[in-house]
């Protein structure tokens, strides 16, 4: 597997900017991974860190418009039958349209952080027939510092990139704490408003 994984990123690499965005379309890859060798690109003078970012950035949105896509036109019987292919399992989807019901639209933003949920979240999203312009705005949002944080992570740890999950892990957890209590707030003040109009 290993090989397999270091064969794909040799290949992205000789694409450049379009192997990173391509790479976090396909999401074969974990996108901190893509990212990461990203930034290790970045620190060999492969690559310029604007670049880099606007692929990020690019290719993280539209792989999450295809989620999206697919929640709006294949709905949930679609997902759970060809979801797996998409490395989605039933597990997330169930997660994600939880949280989705819970927190309403406003989620997309913050579930991007959340481990479990973060690649199925716009999955619901396209199943309730949330606005796509809203859609977008949220996952840009979130993506911005997701990419930034993971291509300088890259750049700081330079041909040891693969060992980006362990050395991500101290800076994630305060960001999924914030996200958590983020989202309680939102969901509280959403309520709330709701309520008041009433």
């Amino acid at each position: 597997m290993e090989t397999f994984v270091l064969t794909i990123f040799e290949y992205l690499a000789e694409l450049g900017y379009f192997g990173i965005a391509l790479g976090l379309m396909i999401e074969v890859i974990p996108s901190e991974i893509v990212l990461s060798y990203g930034g290790f690109l970045i620190s060999i003078g492969k690559i310029n860190f604007f670049g880099a970012f606007l692929a990020g950035v690019i290719g993280g949105t539209l792989a999450q418009i295809f989620l999206y896509w697919l929640g709006l036109y294949g709905g949930r019987p679609f997902l759970n039958r060809f979801g797996k292919y998409l490395f989605i399992n039933e597990r997330q989807l169930n997660a994600a349209e939880a949280w989705f019901d819970r927190y309403g639209t406003g989620v997309i933003f913050t579930a991007r952080f959340i481990p479990v949920i973060r690649h199925a979240i716009s999955i619901p999203a396209g199943i309730s027939k949330m606005p796509l312009s809203q859609f977008t705005v949220y996952t840009v949002a979130a993506i911005i510092p997701w990419t930034v944080l993971f291509l300088l992570l890259g750049m700081e740890l330079g041909e040891h990139w693969h060992n980006i999950k362990d050395y991500a892990r101290p800076f994630l957890k305060p960001i999924i704490f914030l996200t958590i209590v983020s989202a309680s707030i939102y969901f509280i003040y959403t309520n709330w408003k709701k309520k008041h109009n009433r």
